[in-house]
């Protein structure tokens, strides 16, 4: 069985598509996020609320994107990984919408960062008591 960190991560935010297929067929806007760690997605999703309300009464939306859409937004979405650079751990957002039965996408990247992290990486403190040092 592969491992996340064995798969690129275009074949990754692929798989991710694949998953959330069904779901995005009945919606016409929302926010697929998707998280990553160490080059591998986590955690990921849609933020979206399919309930719309109009004068008082409340309907599901009765279309979605259709299968080239879906195809479209994939393809935007894998794209958009070409401006991910230096950064390992993150969040990628794409915000989608139906405008005239055109499939509209905003990709929002994310980098974060430990400052923890960078402090022991860079400035190792010496001859300092540690939790963890060796009791002989």
């Amino acid at each position: 069985m592969l491992k996340t960190d064995q798969l690129s991560l275009a074949r990754q935010v692929d798989m991710v598509f694949k998953e959330l297929e069904a779901e995005l067929s009945g919606m016409t806007s929302g926010t697929v996020f998707i998280q990553i760690r160490n080059n591998a997605i986590g955690k990921f999703g849609i933020r979206h609320n399919p309930i719309a309300g109009r004068n008082g009464q409340l309907s599901e939306e009765d279309r979605g994107l259709t299968s080239q859409q879906l195809k479209s937004f994939k393809a935007m979405a894998i794209e958009a990984l070409k401006f991910k650079r230096y950064w390992t751990h993150g969040e990628i957002s794409y915000e989608f919408a139906l405008r005239q039965e055109t499939i509209i996408v905003d990709a929002i990247l994310e980098s974060n960062y430990n400052m923890a992290n960078l402090m022991i990486q860079r400035y190792p403190r010496k001859d300092a008591a540690s939790t963890y040092h060796d009791i002989s």
